[in-house]
């Protein structure tokens, strides 16, 4: 299950989850918490979902499909934040993966203070996974983060905060550590290396990232394993990113399917 926003033009949250979902064999349910106009340039609009319909969906859909993994992406306000967490602990819903969507990897705050003590208070502790990219990292660590040292204080710090496990993403670093991302689950720590792509066509890559890490849970894959495979994904979607409108262009969920890269994708599925 994805619980996140509506992306009116196709690249991020619920949209680029589903396709996510798809690319990996798993049936993705979905809990709409708002509603955004956007294109490849701006949002223009964001108009969140009551608490009441974000609950409904939840409850309608648990009811009837096992939920074997959910992800959280744009969840806008504390008041949807807390109807979440309430859910997922009232279902027990497993395999948890927060993508915090606080800040932009420019910088820019998405939420409100209010939305991210919620998040860090009653979200994180719950989940089995959370992705914070630099500037959210830094936020929840209360740390600056400029070097790999730092990234893996901020990570050790998050953890504290009660989530299983951290991946605090390296995307907006810059230099050499630019895509590199570190991980600590308490007893492990590693450092996540791949080939960084050169496009300026790289929207929806934090949805698409944590998606891709439920759907790998939801397959029956170890942690680690799953941020593994999601993380070699996001970079062949990068590989194959569409160039469509003025912006910043969506990444190539089904890259697979482009030329004779299907026998491949099978491959590494299986």
């Amino acid at each position: 299950m994805t619980i996140a926003g509506s992306d009116s033009g196709g690249g991020a949250g619920i949209q680029a989850d589903l396709r996510t979902f798809a690319f990996h064999c798993v049936h993705g349910t979905s809990c709409l918490t708002c509603v955004t106009a956007q294109n490849t340039l701006e949002v223009t609009e964001v108009a969140a979902i009551s608490v009441a319909v974000v609950n409904a969906q939840i409850e309608t859909v648990v009811k009837d499909i096992k939920i074997q993994a959910v992800k959280t992406g744009m969840l806008l306000n504390a008041e949807i934040m807390q109807a979440v967490a309430k859910q997922v602990e009232k279902s027990s819903l497993p395999n948890l993966v927060v993508d915090p969507v606080m800040v932009s990897r420019s910088g820019a705050q998405l939420i409100d203070d209010d939305a991210v003590a919620c998040l860090r208070d009653v979200l994180l502790p719950i989940a089995s996974i959370v992705t914070p990219n630099r500037y959210e990292a830094q936020i929840l660590s209360g740390l600056t983060i400029n070097t790999l040292d730092d990234m893996r204080a901020a990570a050790e710090r998050i953890h504290q905060l009660g989530a299983k496990a951290v991946l605090v993403k390296g995307g907006a670093m810059e230099g050499s550590l630019r895509g590199t991302d570190v991980w600590f689950d308490g007893q492990t720590r590693s450092t996540l290396r791949t080939t960084t792509v050169e496009t300026k066509n790289n929207h929806g890559t934090g949805c698409t990232l944590s998606a891709a890490i439920a759907a790998n849970l939801a397959r029956g894959k170890e942690a680690l394993t799953a941020v593994r495979l999601a993380k070699d994904y996001v970079t062949a979607a990068l590989n194959y990113a569409l160039d469509l409108g003025q912006g910043s262009g969506p990444v190539g969920h089904f890259w697979a399917l482009l030329g004779n890269h299907g026998e491949i994708a099978t491959e590494k599925q299986t």
